[in-house]
């Protein structure tokens, strides 16, 4: 072996041996968890959760900082540009980590270039109509919406929000055409659904259950492959005469693009192992959410799965970027 081989030989080695060290070493400095959204949504919630159990596990610091706006796309960009060191990740819903790029122009990341983590939880959604509506099944909503095209309302909160997505889809699917109404979250939707100024809204299980219990709005479907254990009596969208709708709503944790793949896995073990433990698997119990605890590798799976339906579902509505 030539001389400068041995050295380019030598070089390699050292940097795979310091890259592993460091790895086993991680974290040795304080750890930020970005997420895209203000404080006190679920998401929110699921990143504080996160960083108070890594926090423990690693006898680190481990902070959260909301970076809202853009439709989630600011705090997204701002973790797509830092140091894939593992010092900075981002814990978010599906639009920023799966759709953005499909809904949105000139964004200066691209979500198929995180490298995934884990799937921290994920909840169902479900079709919560107002109390007034005539409907109260999913069949007779469709035949309501044929009978009446464009006069059902649904609430969104914007463009890139599954329940926008949601409301194109049983269009599509159902052959009706409704009015999409924006709102700034998920709580306003809901009060005006309450309030009976918008028909509908798909809103996660674990808000509408308990109002649906309380008389205060209806629940016609399910939008998940099975019935949730929260809510067994309620019928899901196949079971409804709606087969193959699937809707849910999930929180996935990842890393900047560039991050080694080690590293992914180093981090992913001590979350998978939070996740799973009694604490924190009662807490999202408490939620309604169910944990995902998934590798790496079934997460950018998933990641792509919810690509291809939404896109799917984008394409055929007409959705154009914004």
């Amino acid at each position: 072996m030539r001389g400068f081989e041995l050295v380019a030989l030598v070089v390699l080695l050292s940097t795979g041996i310091v890259q592993v060290h460091a790895q086993d070493n991680y974290p040795t400095q304080t750890v930020k968890i970005v997420l895209p959204s203000a404080p006190g949504s679920t998401t929110d919630i699921l990143a504080r959760l996160t960083a108070d159990g890594l926090s423990r596990k690693w006898n680190k610091p481990v902070v959260v900082e909301n970076i809202a706006g853009g439709s989630m796309n600011i705090g997204a960009a701002a973790v797509a540009r830092a140091a894939p060191d593992g010092y900075t990740l981002f814990v978010a819903p599906p639009a920023p980590l799966s759709l953005a790029h499909l809904l949105t122009k000139n964004i200066t990341y691209n979500p198929l270039d995180w490298v995934p983590i884990t799937m921290l939880a994920k909840i169902a959604n479900v079709l919560s109509v107002r109390n007034t509506l005539p409907t109260n099944t999913l069949a007779e909503l469709i035949a309501y919406g044929k009978a009446n095209p464009g006069k059902l309302t649904f609430a969104t909160q914007g463009p890139t929000s599954t329940a926008n997505l949601s409301g194109a889809q049983l269009e599509v699917q159902a052959g009706i055409k409704m009015l999409a109404v924006a709102y700034r979250g998920a709580q306003p939707a809901l009060t005006d659904v309450i309030a009976g100024n918008v028909d509908m809204f798909f809103d996660t299980l674990a808000t509408s259950v308990p109002l649906h219990r309380g008389g205060k709005l209806k629940i016609l479907a399910v939008a998940d492959t099975q019935r949730a254990k929260a809510a067994p009596d309620l019928p899901t969208f196949s079971e409804a005469g709606m087969p193959g709708f699937r809707s849910i709503t999930w929180f996935g944790l990842v890393a900047p693009p560039g991050t080694p793949a080690a590293l992914a896995q180093r981090i992913n073990r001590d979350a998978v192992e939070m996740l799973r433990s009694p604490e924190v698997a009662e807490r999202l119990k408490s939620l309604s959410l169910e944990a995902g605890a998934t590798s790496p590798a079934e997460t950018a799976s998933f990641f792509a799965g919810e690509t291809a339906l939404w896109g799917k579902v984008i394409k055929e509505a007409g959705i154009e970027p914004q």
